[in-house]
């Protein structure tokens, strides 16, 4: 029977606490991994890129010159592309880049990328008596001491305000809650911290 895997509390008494086998003892599965980053990723693109064809541009309402005896190529609107200020051929469009990913798979990729950081021994609790107020040196000081890497991600729930301005001023340090977690942040991150009453709420979404 394979042993439940572990990961060392910071802040507090020093130990190291057990975890669900099922979230962070996942096979990791990099296709999954992949799949939901690039949706994630996908998603933040607002798509708005866009030109005007000839039949959105202004003007063009006459004939530039007369059809014969100009000796130039008839035409029959400035908005065509060959003038200055004419519309664009084939233009751009606003798009949608969205990926669909079924929930089951994004939650697969999750426990994959979370099961990832504990082989790799870059996840670590916080403890909820870590910090009495705000200090971002204790923070950094509490990082060095693991031994954590940068950058990291820190999740904390939302009353644990204490905690998150504790982490959110260091640099290359990002500071969430278990609802807004992404895989690619998880992807990004060097050393995961996870705080204790966090981690259930981050066991619920990944099961």
């Amino acid at each position: 029977m394979t042993a439940a895997p572990k990961a060392p509390l910071l802040g507090g008494a020093k130990k190291d606490v057990s975890l669900d086998a099922a979230i962070f003892g996942a096979e990791v599965k990099p296709h999954l991994v992949h799949e939901a980053v690039r949706a994630e990723m996908n998603a933040r693109r607002q798509g708005t890129r866009a030109a005007k064809s000839r039949g959105l541009v202004s003007g063009g309402r006459s004939k530039p010159w007369r059809q014969k005896g100009t000796g130039r190529a008839r035409a029959g609107t400035v908005r065509a592309a060959q003038f200055t200020g004419g519309g664009v051929v084939f233009p751009p469009g606003p798009r949608d880049f969205s990926v669909k990913v079924n929930k089951k798979a994004a939650r697969a990729a999750l426990r994959a990328a979370l099961s990832d950081h504990v082989q790799a021994g870059s996840f670590a609790l916080l403890s909820a008596s870590a910090f009495d107020a705000p200090t971002t040196k204790g923070a950094a000081d509490l990082i060095a001491k693991w031994g954590g890497e940068s950058p990291a991600v820190v999740v904390v729930n939302d009353d644990e305000a204490t905690l998150g301005k504790s982490f959110r001023n260091l640099d290359r340090v990002i500071v969430t809650t278990p609802a807004e977690l992404e895989v690619a942040e998880v992807v990004w991150a060097r050393s995961l911290l996870v705080s204790e009453s966090a981690l259930d709420a981050l066991q619920r979404r990944a099961s």
